[in-house]
């Protein structure tokens, strides 16, 4: 695969203006609006974007849709999608980048922000370059800005495939080493767990009381205790579970009738995932029957999923991952598989039938104070994207 130049300059000062950006879940508003007016800056028409209304579906209300880019050439060859999200977790938001010799951090306490907008920068920098070179003779291609990854991958679930159209290959810039050639991911689930128990004065009349508190710690150590909490291995089956938030109560001196918690299931096995959850259920639903006052009045419990992703796997001949090994080959750099333990979006994009292989953009000691761009894999990533979508098809 022939390399093309990218301006190096150009792009790690893309990344540092778009990472500085505020841009949560939900309101990438101001990072989209940026994108597009760097791309129409750069030649791009109008009529090339594209918004989805994926802000209106998701589970959080947002001020932004996903963002769908047709870049001009032919109508020949191999159809190519270049994704990343736009958004970032909340402790990068007021992210101030310092450029400090081959990485960049954030000063303060505030993370770097560099998932993902290093991704977002990459496959900019690669839509520039394809603009520059003017030619109309290049395969088409279509980029794409997602919203509310970190969130539950809401704006790849919500996409509009009808947009993208057919696709012959699809790659997606996230986090991680540049080398690192992601070909599938961990399916994920959700619960929002309600028990409810009868308030009493905890000094004066305990007894009359059901501690919702009780019930939920009843059912978390009766879940640990059988091995169903953490990372779970069942008779040959395995995933991890978390209870990961607790909230409850509002004085000492009363029995607490309410606690809410929220935890989650990942498997790379549908079936086995669908079992941690009813293991969670089965454990709240027990542990509220059998917490119960002076009276025998027992305590309630109220559990729904919501499953976040589907696992899955690409083909070892894939054509998207041999094509992206392809490159990193080409620029000196040594691919490595691997499936990853968390939600991407392309698990999303694959439930759409886009199989899109995921790549690194250097992002370091991700969603941490300490997040760091390692620069070199930054502007790797900018080489291989350009390369994908501005080669002709031979």
């Amino acid at each position: 695969m022939k390399e093309i130049v990218v301006n190096e300059n150009e792009a790690l000062q893309r990344y540092l203006e778009l990472t500085a950006i505020h841009g949560g879940s939900g309101n990438e508003r101001d990072v989209a609006a940026r994108i597009v007016d760097i791309l129409l800056q750069a030649g791009l028409d109008e009529s090339a974007i594209r918004h989805d209304g994926a802000e209106t579906r998701t589970r959080i209300p947002g001020n932004c849709s996903n963002v769908v880019i047709d870049l001009p050439g032919s109508d020949k060859g191999p159809r190519t999608m270049l994704s990343a999200h736009m958004d970032t977790v909340p402790i990068c938001l007021g992210s101030d980048p310092v450029v400090d010799g081959d990485q960049v951090f954030s000063r303060g306490e505030t993370g770097l922000g560099a998932d993902n907008r290093s991704g977002c920068a990459a496959i900019l920098t690669a839509a520039i370059e394809r603009l520059r070179l003017g030619r109309t003779d290049l395969p088409p291609a279509v980029i794409v800005f997602l919203i509310q990854e970190e969130i539950g991958l809401e704006g790849a679930r919500h996409l509009d495939p009808k947009l993208i159209g057919h696709v012959d290959r699809a790659f997606n810039f996230d986090g991680g080493a540049i080398e690192k050639v992601t070909t599938g991911a961990i399916g994920g689930e959700r619960a929002e767990i309600t028990l409810t128990g009868i308030p009493a004065h905890a000094g004066a009349a305990p007894e009359k009381g059901a501690s919702a508190i009780v019930m939920a710690a009843k059912a978390i150590a009766d879940l640990d205790a059988r091995g169903w909490l953490g990372k779970i291995e069942q008779q040959g089956r395995s995933g991890t579970a978390n209870v990961g938030v607790i909230q409850g109560g509002d004085a000492t001196n009363v029995v607490t009738p309410r606690v809410t918690l929220r935890a989650e299931a990942r498997s790379h096995d549908a079936a086995f995932r669908s079992e941690i959850i009813s293991q969670m259920r089965a454990a709240f639903e027990s542990a509220a029957a059998s917490t119960a006052n002076i009276d025998g009045q027992c305590g309630a419990c109220e559990f729904n999923s919501r499953v976040d992703y589907e696992a899955f796997c690409l083909a070892d001949d894939d054509p998207s991952v041999e094509l992206l090994e392809q490159a990193l080959r080409s620029i000196g750099r040594q691919p490595y598989r691997q499936v990853a333990g968390g939600g991407l979006d392309a698990n999303w994009l694959k439930e759409h039938g886009i199989n899109a292989v995921t790549v690194g953009c250097g992002q370091v000691n991700i969603h941490t104070a300490d997040e760091r761009l390692n620069i070199p894999d930054y502007l790797a990533a900018c080489r291989v994207a350009t390369m994908l979508i501005c080669q002709p098809d031979d």
